[in-house]
């Protein structure tokens, strides 16, 4: 099978026992290399010898001492968030048991690209196996904010930070940005929609996430991306269940939903309130599932065997930006015993 998302960086970790990724050395080093934490030429001493001690060793503490005697307050602060995603980390152990302590407890506050570095990686290893470029596609949702577009009847979901490179540059870099200042006009740029029949395409692109994919509901793009979701919740909770894109939900005992990102969950608790729905709040949701659970012991007791309703949706400025962790804090899990 093709290598696939060599930035995710796999290669720093180990996959241990039970399936999770363990916290390594090189993981941590890769954070420290950061542009925020690496230092320059003009850098003080005492950060520069900060930086090698714990390039040699990255679990090195770092005391307040330390900070004090660094020449730049941006540095201190910088390695101030740092440190405490590292030391959460080290913490938990492993990458999957640091994404989820995230979300319980006392929370930290980490920068939100961390949070998507943690989902890229954590995909990488559930998706290993994946021979199916339609469905990595659809995991990019999971970690990068997507710009939805609505032409011809489709509903075209690609990258944002690329959309908006393209539309900066013109497809053609640094010389695109030239004749853009000098207002030579630019010329359209459309980027590849993924699909059955060009998805071998993607291997070679993987990293670049610039190939577009069609979410309508007659597409394979909302099947796709619902075989991610189970291999998520299966991954984190060893939960066993099913997801269906659906058309219209259609449950007059409704009990339960998800929304995949805040416009979905403010709009599915407007629809479970039984308030109206304009035409347009209508086309923001651009994905409902249906999300049954296979064994109802895993289902909280008082509404077992009902199904979950999950929905995705564009906020007012047409940009997607998933929320993974919704699986993981607000799905009816029946109580470990």
């Amino acid at each position: 099978m093709p290598e696939f998302w060599k930035s995710a960086g796999y290669h720093l970790v180990t996959r241990n026992a039970h399936g999770w990724l363990d916290v390594t050395p090189d993981l941590i080093r890769a954070y420290l290399t950061r542009p925020e934490i690496h230092p320059v030429e003009e850098s003080c001493d005492a950060e520069h010898a900060l930086f090698e001690a714990l390039m040699a060793d990255p679990a090195r503490p770092v005391s307040d001492a330390d900070l004090a005697s660094f020449a730049d307050p941006d540095a201190v602060d910088n390695y101030r968030v740092m440190l405490a995603f590292r030391d959460h980390l080290l913490h938990h152990g492993t990458v999957e048991a640091a994404y989820a302590g995230l979300f319980q407890g006392a929370p930290i506050s980490i920068p939100p690209v961390f949070l998507d570095q943690l989902v890229h990686l954590i995909l990488r290893n559930i998706l290993r196996h994946c021979n199916d470029p339609l469905r990595l596609r659809a995991a990019e949702l999971f970690f990068r904010e997507q710009s939805i577009t609505f032409e011809g009847g489709r509903v075209m979901v690609a990258d944002a930070e690329i959309v908006e490179q393209l539309s900066e540059t013109g497809g053609l870099g640094g010389l695109g940005s030239l004749l853009r200042e000098s207002g030579t006009p630019m010329r359209e740029v459309s980027l590849d929609v993924l699909g059955e029949d060009n998805a071998a395409l993607y291997w070679d692109r993987s990293d670049r996430f610039d190939t577009a994919l069609d979410f309508r509901f007659t597409e394979p793009g909302p099947d796709a991306f619902a075989r991610v979701l189970e291999a998520w919740v299966r991954h984190f909770t060893g939960v066993d269940c099913r997801i269906q894109p659906v058309m219209k939900i259609r449950d007059e005992r409704w009990s339960w939903h998800v929304g995949l990102d805040s416009e979905a969950t403010r709009l599915l608790n407007s629809l479970w309130q039984g308030a109206p729905m304009s035409d347009e709040e209508a086309m923001r949701l651009i994905a409902l599932f249906r999300f049954d659970f296979l064994n109802k012991r895993d289902q909280r007791a008082d509404i077992a065997g009902k199904p979950v309703w999950m929905a995705l949706a564009v906020g007012p400025d047409n940009r997607l930006r998933m929320k993974p962790q919704n699986l993981l804090v607000n799905l009816p899990l029946a109580q470990a015993s």
